[in-house]
């Protein structure tokens, strides 16, 4: 039991987002306070991209653009004390949501293995987590069994979620990752944890 007060939050997010990857850890600082609920709908961001990824200049940003992005994200990891490559790869994330997707579904501790794993894998460590090798190595590691990831990667189930949650971001007009809803607010982008924070206080 905890006498934290229970939040319920929605995130809107994908493994190959770096706003997504700065965005969780900020809104992981707010179990210190809160017993938070969170509703993961995982949102591809880049379906054109190959499983064997592509240089990040593929997806059409302006150079100019891309490394004014790339210094905020650098400073923005600073400041929260986490580890961000130079991030000139990009690959495709779909079967790393559906991996997630249906972890969820098997153990929630161990989905928050894989979850922080996925992360890191790819800001961190600079693997292709589009490889169905790195993927199967995170998982195993994560403590799903061979069984268990196989049938993740081929869950019905977990595939309509995935596109439950592509639905349901249209309908909101989610055009951003990661967008958080936290009881009334609604936030998106790597917000400060200030922000998060004071969300969670007014729905509690």
């Amino acid at each position: 039991m905890t006498d934290k007060p229970q939040i319920r939050v929605t995130v809107f997010s994908d493994y190959i987002c770096p706003f997504c990857y700065i965005g969780d850890a900020r809104l992981q600082r707010l179990r210190e306070e809160f017993d938070l609920k969170v509703n993961w709908c995982f949102l591809e961001i880049h379906p054109e991209t190959p499983a064997e990824g592509q240089p990040v200049s593929a997806l059409g940003y302006p150079s100019a653009s891309w490394e004014r992005m790339m210094a905020t994200l650098m400073e923005m990891a600073r400041e929260d004390g986490l580890v961000l490559r130079e991030h000139d790869f990009t690959t495709c994330s779909r079967s790393a949501l559906q991996l997630a997707e249906a972890a969820k579904f098997i153990d929630p501790v161990l989905f928050y293995r894989l979850h922080e794993a996925l992360f890191r894998a790819f800001f961190v460590e600079g693997e292709n987590i589009g490889s169905a090798e790195v993927l199967e190595e995170l998982a195993l590691a994560a403590g799903l069994s061979q069984s268990q990831f196989e049938t993740a990667l081929h869950d019905r189930d977990a595939a309509a979620r995935l596109r439950q949650y592509r639905r349901a971001a249209q309908e909101l007009g989610v055009q951003a990752t990661p967008t958080f809803f936290i009881g009334e607010r609604r936030l998106d982008g790597a917000v400060p944890v200030e922000e998060l924070r004071a969300a969670a206080r007014a729905a509690a």
